[in-house]
């Protein structure tokens, strides 16, 4: 999530448990237990460009965490000798600010490591998208109440609010992946494995990703009632695994080396961009809604001593407003009814 939804979420939550203790100032250590797990972007190098995948919502994000993140972000006022005596309250609030950080990261797509050191295993529950205006404002507005009013009801509120708009995503998901089964269905494809990713800011429309023998099919979903749930026919691209890759490329260690972390990144969900076929994306998510077009994945430069290339086009990722509105109204080009074997 956005670094001011996670500062918001962990400022609101303090302020609700412990604004009758500490009054205005419960926010702020919230705040910052919020923001520290994300300290983890300075885990980099420019030898080997793919640590910070590796290490971005690792450790500093799993529950183990928690406590230290709570002492570390608590710090700033524990070192102050006017605040020793409110030390409990303050460590609360920070710990309260951090704990909320890998729970919202898990809510949405790229996985976290809540569990951390016990297993390996990155926990995504694509509920949300990294960026959520509605959820965003909600939590904003109910901290300025609840602090300007010294009040913890509205904190409490927008809590409760962000609670119901995470419940709502969670359910559509499950709604959305019963037309996953009916579209791949109604085409006869056997389903390996299946994923179904939030657009922005809406529980509405759903992009899906299923894996039928080694291809992977694209589509998009409209999910509103029976009568009102839509979807968008989409592409189709192959798998590509270590054992995919070419001859020259499966010869270099580095190759080797670097291709099992961003597969582990990736869920295994990795295939070669459709304009560049040097690009191995994460086919999870694309720039384009018509090919795939990925929005990070790497590049290898076999046979030479140049490090594995990681490709990021995140800053050509827009949302287009006007389209999403019109996929989330039912008006949107393209889309059709649910599917019969007998239409496909």
């Amino acid at each position: 999530m956005d670094p001011l939804t996670h500062a918001l979420l962990g400022a609101t939550a303090a302020q609700a448990i412990l604004g009758r203790r500490l009054g205005r100032q419960a926010w702020l250590p919230g705040a910052l237990g919020g923001l520290l797990p994300d300290a983890d972007i300075l885990i980099r190098s420019t030898a080997d460009p793919l640590l910070a995948i590796e290490y971005h919502r690792h450790f500093t994000h799993a529950f183990a965490f928690i406590p230290v993140g709570g002492v570390v972000a608590a710090s700033p006022w524990l070192v102050q000798r006017r605040h020793r005596s409110d030390w409990r309250p303050l460590l609360a609030a920070a710990t309260i600010g951090c704990a909320t950080h890998g729970l919202l990261d898990a809510c949405t797509n790229y996985g976290t490591h809540l569990l951390w050191p016990f297993s390996p295993l990155r926990v995504a529950w694509n509920w949300l998208t990294t960026i959520g205006p509605l959820l965003t404002l909600a939590l904003l507005a109910g901290l300025l109440v609840a602090v300007r009013r010294q009040s913890r009801l509205p904190a409490v509120l927008s809590l409760l609010f962000a609670l119901a708009n995470v419940g709502v995503a969670a359910w559509q998901r499950e709604r959305a992946f019963d037309l996953q089964a009916l579209i791949a269905a109604a085409r006869g494809h056997p389903v390996t494995r299946a994923e179904m990713f939030p657009t922005v800011g809406n529980p509405f429309v759903w992009r899906s990703v299923y894996q039928s023998g080694t291809t992977l099919h694209s589509d998009r979903l409209r999910v509103l009632g029976s009568a009102g749930s839509l979807w968008k026919p989409g592409g189709k691209l192959q798998l590509l695994l270590a054992a995919d890759l070419p001859a020259a490329a499966a010869a270099d260690a580095r190759v080797r080396r670097d291709f099992a972390p961003f597969s582990r990144f990736s869920d295994g969900w990795t295939a070669a961009s459709d304009s560049d076929a040097s690009v191995i994306g994460d086919a999870r998510y694309s720039l384009s809604r018509d090919s795939f077009e990925p929005i990070w994945g790497i590049r290898f430069h076999p046979g030479t001593a140049a490090p594995t290339e990681w490709v990021d086009q995140t800053s050509r990722n827009r949302v287009p407003v006007g389209e999403l509105w019109r996929e989330i109204s039912g008006t949107a080009a393209g889309y059709r009814r649910l599917p019969t074997a007998a239409a496909l």
